[in-house]
């Protein structure tokens, strides 16, 4: 039988449970012959009583060692080839999914499958457990493991050079197995690691999701009780207060409402977010329908909308309704936010750089205040908002990007921002193209498609 793994074999060592029992005395009779054959060469001792020597010293010196019923089965037993963890095992240990560490019971590392080596380089066979993942509680697991024969599971956060939250399943294993069920200590320690990060980021977003729904949802409706009892009381017989408070509860009325339909829409998205669509429609006409849409919103904003096309058509499969409501969001966002700058850009190309045969891209860029940088990979996270005040100001929901980053997720598209503080954003969409017809095979071009809400008069 032979050690663990190939790491043991070069260094000539032998783990201790593959250790062979009879080695001691193979070599100790080896030794013994050799000297008997000297004496015999030499001195002319007879044979048989050379012979009887090194029985009678073999008889004194190993016949009292008790050597246990395991170790004497591996003695009756034919040697055989080494069919763990070199073939068995370390196959069906390097298929798992998860980091997988086998240990010996003193804490050396004898096996790590591939899992492992990708999420844990430093771990090696042959070194101590402990000098390469400090974590005190999987240390303390892995003796009661040893001392007591009986799987653990833990859990342990770690928050260098990421936060990540593992669960980790710790199993004794014996090596040969022992039919009898005995109290002897197990030979190795079979740790798995599966990464619960996700799982718990997703656990923490459906509470925040909760606590900020509900309170985004609390407010307008202690506006609206709050006038509904000042109407019933002090200000019932007060008709000019009546139609102010009558406005303000209409104001919070229609915030409930679109806060609920963008639940709803977010909902839909999701339960749909792994079905691709597959209508075959025209991004620079969905666009061009946009800016006409919000044409009315930019005019009485005091913003010029240029939309500028390189190619048209520009065809892809997806779902009409849910780009347009892309698009509509980053327009109606940088019409809303960046209307200091006066206009909005909007320029729609094919894609380029690396990877970017077969791919579009339309940028949304403003000319605004701008976004801190340190809010920007957070942005397309449910009701956060760079600026609390100016959302609400703006009857923001702090769903709309939110909205952007699943729809887009759906037609395998990306979402990416660039800010500078003071100069403004842009919000830049990239979207797999369809390939073209057969008559539309040569792009028409469109040098500049400038529109403008202030000279539509």
């Amino acid at each position: 039988m032979t050690n663990l793994d190939g790491d043991d074999r070069e260094r000539g060592s032998e783990t201790a449970p593959f250790a062979d029992p009879k080695r001691p005395l193979r070599w100790t009779a080896v030794a013994m012959v050799a000297v008997a054959a000297v004496l015999g060469v030499f001195y002319a001792v007879p044979l048989y009583a050379l012979a009887v020597a090194v029985v009678v010293v073999l008889l004194a010196t190993y016949g009292g060692i008790d050597i246990p019923e395991a170790r004497r089965s591996v003695l009756r037993t034919p040697r055989r080839g080494v069919i763990w963890p070199d073939t068995g095992m370390r196959v069906v240990a390097d298929s798992l999914p998860d980091p997988c560490i086998i240990t010996d019971a003193s804490g050396i590392v004898r096996f790590v499958n591939r899992e492992a080596t990708v999420r844990f380089g430093a771990v090696r066979p042959g070194d101590p457990l402990s000098f390469k993942l400090r974590v005190t509680a999987l240390h303390d697991a892995l003796d009661r493991v040893v001392a007591f024969d009986q799987a653990e599971t833990i859990e342990w956060q770690d928050r260098i050079p990421t936060e990540r939250w593992w669960e980790v399943h710790l199993a004794p294993i014996h090596y040969p197995p022992d039919p009898t069920g005995s109290d002897r200590r197990p030979d190795f320690v079979l740790i798995c690691l599966e990464d619960l990060t996700e799982r718990r980021r997703a656990e923490r977003m459906r509470a925040d999701f909760v606590a900020n729904a509900s309170h985004e949802l609390r407010t307008p409706l202690a506006s609206l009780s709050g006038f509904i009892e000042t109407l019933q009381g002090p200000a019932r017989a007060d008709e000019k207060a009546r139609e102010r408070f009558l406005g303000i509860m209409a104001e919070q009325a229609a915030r409930m409402k679109r806060l609920i339909d963008d639940l709803l829409s977010l909902s839909r998205i999701e339960m749909k977010a792994h079905v691709r669509p597959e209508d075959r429609i025209d991004l620079a006409e969905i666009v061009n329908n946009v800016v006409d849409a919000l044409a009315p919103l930019a005019q009485a904003s005091d913003v010029k909308i240029e939309a500028r096309f390189e190619v048209a058509p520009m065809p892809l499969c997806g779902d009409r309704d849910e780009l347009t409501q892309v698009f509509s969001n980053l327009v109606e966002n940088a019409v809303k936010y960046g209307r200091d700058g006066k206009r909005v850009e909007i320029l729609a190309a094919p894609a380029t750089g690396e990877g970017a045969h077969g791919a579009w891209t339309v940028a949304v860029r403003d000319f605004g205040p701008g976004i801190d940088p340190v809010h920007i990979p957070r942005l397309t996270e449910r009701f956060y908002r760079a600026d609390i005040d100016s959302s609400r100001e703006k009857r923001g929901t702090g769903l709309g990007l939110a909205i952007v980053k699943h729809i887009l997720a759906r037609h395998r598209g990306r979402l990416s921002i660039e800010s500078v503080p003071g100069q403004g954003s842009t919000f830049t969409v990239r979207l797999e193209a369809a390939e073209r017809d057969a008559d539309s095979k040569k792009p028409q071009k469109i040098l500049e498609n400038q529109r403008s809400a202030l000279s539509r008069n």
